[in-house]
């Protein structure tokens, strides 16, 4: 299924890790075991944020989904399910009348 996860890294937890120059390493690491279909990076209430949609297998994907974020960086995780356009089309045709 797919999920869209708002990720606002906690900023004294980021400054280490870019001081460390470890940033780019963690990064790389998370995005080759997520595979997201797109990411987008922003400042958002003055933190370090990004956007993501991923694929997510089931229910019991979502450990190995968010701790990585938490672990690393301290970040606040938030996980919608969400669908494109064609989803939405066959979920409203589903519906009874």
């Amino acid at each position: 299924m797919r999920a869209l996860l708002e990720i606002s890294l906690d900023t004294p937890t980021a400054n280490a890790v870019i001081n460390e120059r470890a940033v780019a390493e963690k990064f790389d690491r998370i995005m080759s075991a997520l595979k997201p279909e797109a990411v987008y990076f922003f400042a958002r209430n003055g933190r370090r944020s990004q956007i993501m949609v991923i694929d997510v297998p089931d229910e019991a994907s979502l450990p190995s989904v968010c701790e990585p974020f938490w672990l690393e960086f301290n970040a606040e995780v938030d996980v919608h399910i969400c669908m494109n356009a064609d989803e939405l089309r066959e979920g409203l045709s589903r519906l009874e009348r």
